[in-house]
């Protein structure tokens, strides 16, 4: 199956509209700006005075022009000092604005990282992992090219092109600085035109690597899928077909350089043709000196050699650009959940949570919750059972608030969570997900991510709650042992086990257990409910479960089908009304008999 290539989109941006947004971060770093623009100066001056003193030297060393030919060997000093002071002057302004190019790149990625987690849920469950990645990477590098090149490279050129202009009007014919600045001219206009046909192709090329990157790092990141089914071939093949496309892109993007490059080169050549022929003729006529040919042609020097380099510049530049769009589109996407401006704190004291009538739908096509009602007393646990697809863990992420409802209210302690900072919403919740994801790092950062200033003791008391400290220290390396990307090298129930004592350690007010004993066997699930229970003793307590038995002693259970509340009470009296609820026990009495007989057979065997 071979993947189709990605639709190249128009450049949303234009370049001023990208260099805009990158004036702010440059402001902050005005100062230093400023000295670096300042010896950048210094150094032009110096550059160009060294064809002067040049031309003084060999008019000094023309017998048909000195009475007396002697060594000048103050001029020859000159030369030699103007030389070290432009490279002198070159490497400050470097030095100088090396702390403005990488200031900005820190801030830079610190800023994106930082919006992009106060992104939505929606977005980040619709977003492919590695194609922000280089994204983001692409973007943060092309900001230092940018500011590199641009101060080092097309702003110096500029400077020195208008004082070499200068002297030649001032001091020689008209023409020498009319052919120049011509030549010129007509350089960049013939750059510019044809870098803006051909960006459409790194355009393609980038965006084929990003889709390229994305599909290799989603088949790493599904490893154990991919096993499951076999299907490593499909997985190279897939990555293969867009790195072809992707390869396509990038050869055309090089032969449109080839053409680039080749007119650029005769544009010069004639440009240097036809002064030193000017010049020539000067010495030919007398009206120049041989130290004045020397001149222009050290200014012609000067000029085209960087001029020949502009134009490779101008290409990152646009590359750049290019790189950088993206990188502004992630900083331009609107957070959906934000904080209202007038939000509080929130209050826990008060520790009751309710459901108002609340509607909602991830597609608006598709409701999933359905003038949902129902209330946590403070202290109390209240469970939520019912089919898969009934809204159950939709409850959660409302709680949590990575979603507003459509309609109705939910209050966390008295206060709808709208009114709320986000921040203090989510300190006083603590929640056991179904899918625990670990960072890939140590036992001891993934359990004390909950509370960052913990120290050891508390983790190792929230560790032997979760029944799992003895397993902790009986690993070769206890609390350094690195659980791999996403807690690969941990078991389900190993993983689950560690989301509790996370949950223990953060000592919150309201706990959620979306299925917190999901991959747990029948003997640890025991242990579990016994540490959840000792848990959630004095906290109000949100249970979100599939197995029925993990909820039997619960205050209230409310059966959800089809994103509403058919049922609502106590274990016994669901039973009694024999709806439901009866029949999911019933359903799951006759499994667990099933694989009670299955156990006791194998223990047999």
């Amino acid at each position: 199956m071979r993947a189709r290539p990605t639709e190249v989109p128009k450049q949303g941006r234009l370049d001023w509209q990208i260099l805009r947004s990158l004036l702010p971060w440059v402001w902050e770093y005005r100062f230093r700006s400023g000295i670096a623009l300042l010896l950048l100066v210094a150094a032009k001056v110096a550059t160009v005075s060294v064809p002067q003193i040049l031309r003084e030297v060999v008019d000094n060393l023309d017998p048909t022009i000195a009475t007396t030919v002697v060594l000048p060997l103050s001029l020859l000093i000159a030369y030699g000092a103007l030389r070290f002071a432009s490279t002198l002057f070159r490497e400050l302004q470097s030095t100088v604005f090396a702390w403005v190019r990488q200031g900005i790149m820190r801030r830079m990625s610190r800023r994106v990282v930082s919006h992009l987690h106060s992104l939505s849920l929606r977005f980040h469950l619709a977003r492919k992992t590695g194609a922000v990645a280089r994204d983001i990477g692409r973007g943060t590098n092309s900001v230092s090219t940018l500011l590199n090149y641009l101060l080092f490279n097309i702003v110096p050129t500029f400077i020195e092109v208008g004082l070499v202009a200068a002297i030649l009007v001032l001091q020689y014919d008209t023409r020498f600085a009319t052919v120049c600045l011509g030549a010129f001219v007509t350089y960049l206009v013939f750059t510019f035109a044809v870098t803006r046909w051909r960006m459409k192709f790194r355009i393609e090329m980038n965006q084929l690597d990003s889709k390229a990157s994305s599909e290799a790092i989603d088949g790493l990141l599904n490893y154990e899928t991919v096993k499951y089914f076999g299907n490593e071939d499909f997985e190279v093949g897939r990555y293969d077909a867009s790195l072809a496309d992707q390869e396509t892109a990038a050869i055309k993007s090089q032969a449109s350089l080839a053409l680039l490059n080749a007119g650029q080169g005769l544009i010069i050549a004639v440009g240097v043709t036809w002064t030193m022929v000017l010049a020539a003729q000067g010495v030919v006529d007398g009206t120049m000196s041989i130290g004045d040919l020397v001149a222009v042609n050290a200014y012609l020097i000067q000029i085209f050699i960087p001029l020949g380099f502009l134009g490779t510049v101008y290409s990152i530049l646009k590359h750049s650009l290019a790189d950088m769009e993206r990188m502004f589109d992630l900083l331009d996407e609107d957070p959906e959940i934000e904080d209202a401006p007038d939000a509080r704190p929130l209050d826990p004291a008060r520790g009751d949570i309710a459901f108002d009538g609340v509607s909602f739908a991830y597609d608006p096509n598709r409701p999933i919750l359905k003038n949902v009602s129902f209330d946590v007393p403070a202290g109390s646990q209240v469970a939520l059972v019912g089919p898969s697809g009934s809204g159950k863990s939709t409850i959660a992420r409302l709680l949590y608030r990575f979603y507003d409802v459509q309609d109705g209210v939910v209050r966390v302690a008295g206060s709808d969570v709208r009114e709320v900072t986000w921040s203090s919403l989510r300190d006083a919740i603590g929640i056991v997900p179904q899918d625990t994801v670990l960072f890939n790092d140590t036992i001891r950062y993934n359990l004390q991510y909950a509370r960052l200033d913990a120290p050891f003791e508390d983790l190792v008391e929230a560790a032997r709650m979760a029944n799992i400290l003895d397993f902790i220290e009986g690993l070769p390396d206890g609390w350094d042992t690195v659980v791999g990307e996403r807690g690969l090298k941990l078991s389900g129930g190993e993983k689950q086990r560690v989301a509790i004592a996370r949950a223990i350690l953060k000592r919150p007010r309201f706990l959620i257990f979306d299925e917190a004993t999901s991959s747990l066997d029948s003997r640890s699930e025991q242990a579990i409910l016994g540490a959840m229970r000792d848990v959630a003793r004095g906290h109000t307590t949100l249970v979100i479960a599939h197995r029925l038995s993990t909820i039997v002693d619960s205050d209230q259970i409310l059966v959800l089908d089809a994103g509403e509340v058919v049922e609502r009470g106590t274990h016994d009296e669901l039973l009694a009304r024999d709806g439901l609820y009866a029949q999911m026990w019933a359903l799951q009495q006759d499994t667990r008999e099933m694989a009670s007989d299955d156990e006791s057979d194998a223990a047999s065997d």
